[in-house]
């Protein structure tokens, strides 16, 4: 330990003990937890963090930090060691209190708890597809910003995966299309220990992995000794040699390096080793410190707070320069990292809704989002849209879409191929990174092959767009395993989530601007395939619009009965009420485009449009009921669907589900019934 830098074979692994025995530590004090994967993957974490990361651990947002996500985020106590040790504000207190409550070190690594933790890992292969978003909104934004002379983004993004990251479908997904877009700065390194939960993987997992990587387009990298810090740092600097593929580099490592008796086993994954293992390795490794000390010549080698306040301030220079020779691309630069809309925004957004309302257009509400995009995308740079192999059917492309490829790197939209999940998580990656508002299209049905990475943009709350079309059984002929039912319910019981189904091109407008005005979570954008009538509003419910739910049509006085719905049974709605108030009773119609906005509104807001002493109540939306009787009642009624669609033209279907004004009419009548023969 003569050398402060710590530079021979022997000192560089002492450094990596220091993340093999902090994460024990940690991992013995919760009583849970997985050693395994943090010691075997000390070696090669100790050699990229210390000889190739750019990063500022004073300042974690950085604009041009390199990116690393860790994607077998079980062995979250690695990149809790890292950050600690370089210097991140993560005290030695917090990995003393790993998993428990309130701490900055949850058991697998959530975004916005510590510093320096770029996405939150855990459902194993979705790091590695957030991490091509990342890979992909740093190139997309070096194209556009980046001019001769002043480079201003230009960083890598490195992940960690494991077998189980490898063995996931989306990894497939992803890393398929990173290999065809050329994402040149994406590094990944592979932690090939052959191990997982259930024992050694070689009976289920026996691809050849680097034959796989090499059909995606990817360089590879294989038969790198994981515990060889010379032959790793080589490694390295081959891959960031190739700035047209990818690289995957294929280290062969011991689970649990050091522990006499479990390194190499299943018995080390996913459980504390136990005091006397511990002690044990504290003598294999050579580790005669304390639980959790850490010997100041150890910290004062592992520090990047300096090296990496002079790798910003270098980036602050050039972009000064670049400032004063492009000041409005860099204002534009400095917005979009931000994350703030654009100063005209404001009168974008109301001359949006006023002109949709005034040109009363009948069409799907598809179609009314590819019109909204035909303004919004020329005033926003910043939305990055794509759709997983349904553009023509989805409509998220606009006549100012440029397509990114591997030869064109400064476009604007994505096809992600069908790749329903991986475009979500990708998605999620873009969001991350910063300097775009990703959007992305399927069906609404095929949210279900993306559930998991929808749910983790509203864990993580970050700004992303879903948009689904075909939002009912009105798609038609394609049938139940086309149709939604219960996808609708789905996202609205997602914590974090905001679910727009508009009923109208005015409505898809104020759902749009919604989504994009949101900065702490995701929405979901609901687009029929069949058209849809323009509605009457004054300019109090165009506001109103974006509270979630208002009065579309109301009565003189107190309604005795209140029809509500969405989308595409607004309409239904107001043929039901017309039948209605031709017999004399007073109906009002509540449109509620987006129930948890709704929700989110003062219960005074809330009484006004649903007075409490108005108990005839009938909800219609064509997806399953339950969720509507928070609204109507136990007096009320739910005209939905609580079976699987049929095959047959839309308007066949409604007739037979009972989507029909003579339907509405009844159940109303029903409810107002009953309610009469209680008093």
């Amino acid at each position: 330990m003569n050398d402060p830098k710590l530079t021979a074979t022997q000192d560089r692994r002492t450094l990596a003990n220091a993340i093999r025995a902090l994460s024990m530590d940690a991992v013995q004090q919760a009583s849970s937890g997985h050693p395994g994967a943090p010691m075997g993957m000390a070696d090669i974490a100790e050699v990229l963090w210390r000889g190739h990361l750019r990063h500022n651990p004073t300042n974690p947002a950085w604009p041009d930090r390199d990116r690393f996500v860790l994607s077998n985020g079980h062995g979250s106590m690695l990149l809790y060691s890292l950050l600690h040790l370089s210097g991140y504000d993560l005290p030695i207190d917090e990995l003393k209190h790993f998993r428990q409550l309130h701490s900055k070190t949850p058991g697998h690594p959530e975004y916005g708890y510590a510093p320096g933790v770029e996405t939150t890992t855990g459902p194993l292969g979705q790091g590695l597809a957030n991490a091509v978003g990342l890979a992909l909104a740093e190139r997309t934004l070096s194209a556009q910003f980046n001019r001769p002379g002043h480079t201003i983004v230009d960083h890598h993004t490195y992940a960690f995966v494991g077998d189980g990251c490898l063995m996931e479908g989306i990894s497939h997904e992803v890393c398929s299309l990173a290999g065809t877009l050329g994402l040149g700065k994406l590094i990944v390194l592979y932690d090939d220990n052959g191990i997982s939960i259930d024992g050694e993987v070689e009976g289920w997992f026996s691809d050849d992995t680097p034959a796989r990587f090499r059909a995606y387009g990817w360089q590879v990298i294989e038969a790198i000794d994981g515990h060889d810090a010379v032959a790793i740092d080589a490694a390295l600097c081959e891959a960031k040699t190739d700035q047209q593929r990818p690289s995957l580099i294929c280290c062969k490592t011991t689970i649990g390096f050091g522990s006499p008796s479990k390194a190499g086993t299943h018995d080390c994954h996913g459980s504390p080793l136990g005091d006397d293992e511990i002690a044990a390795t504290r003598k294999a490794l050579d580790w005669s410190y304390a639980p959790f000390e850490v010997p100041d010549v150890i910290r004062s080698a592992w520090d990047a707070r300096d090296a990496g306040a002079e790798l910003e301030l270098d980036w602050r220079q050039r972009f000064a320069a670049y400032r004063n020779a492009f000041p409005g691309q860099a204002a534009e630069f400095e917005r979009r990292q931000a994350g703030e809309l654009p100063s005209t925004w404001q009168a974008l957004r109301k001359e949006l809704l006023w002109n949709c309302q005034q040109q009363r257009r009948t069409m799907a509400s598809r179609k009314s989002s590819q019109e909204v995009l035909e303004v919004l995308g020329p005033a926003l740079p910043e939305l990055l849209g794509g759709s997983a192999d349904l553009a023509p059917s989805n409509l998220t492309q606009w006549s100012g879409s440029l397509s990114v490829s591997a030869e064109v790197a400064d476009g604007n939209y994505i096809h992600y191929g069908v790749r329903e999940f991986g475009m979500s998580a990708i998605m999620n990656g873009l969001a991350l990174h910063g300097g775009f508002i990703p959007y992305g299209g399927t069906f609404l049905m095929f949210m279900e092959y993306a559930r998991n990475a929808v749910r983790m943009a509203a864990l993580m709350g970050i700004r992303n767009i879903f948009v689904y079309t075909h939002d009912s059984i009105g798609l038609g002929e394609d049938g139940p395993t086309h149709q939604p039912i219960e996808q609708l319910a789905s996202l609205r019981q997602t914590p974090n989530m905001e679910t727009w189904r508009p009923c109208d091109e005015t409505e898809t407008a104020a759902a749009w601007c919604s989504a994009l005005e949101r900065t702490d979570g995701p929405s979901a954008l609901i687009f029929s395939r069949q058209n849809l009538p323009a509605q009457s509003r004054d300019e109090t419910q165009l506001g109103d619009i974006y509270h979630g739910g208002y009065i579309l049509r109301d009565c003189i006085g107190i309604p005795q009965l209140i029809l509500l719905a969405t989308g595409s049974e607004v309409a239904l709605a107001q043929a039901a009420a017309d039948r209605l108030t031709d017999t004399g009773l007073a109906v009002r119609v509540v449109s509620l485009p987006c129930v948890e906005r709704f929700a989110k509104q003062p219960p005074a807001y809330r009484d006004t449009i649903l007075p409490p002493s108005v108990r005839a109540r009938v909800a219609i939306e064509m997806a399953q009921p339950d969720g509507w009787y928070r609204w109507v009642g136990l007096d009320g009624a739910v005209i939905g669907i609580d079976t699987f669609g049929e095959s047959a033209p839309a308007p066949d279907l409604f007739e037979h589900f009972g989507f029909t004004a003579e339907r509405v009419e009844n159940e109303a009548r029903a409810v107002l019934a009953r309610l009469n023969e209680e008093n």
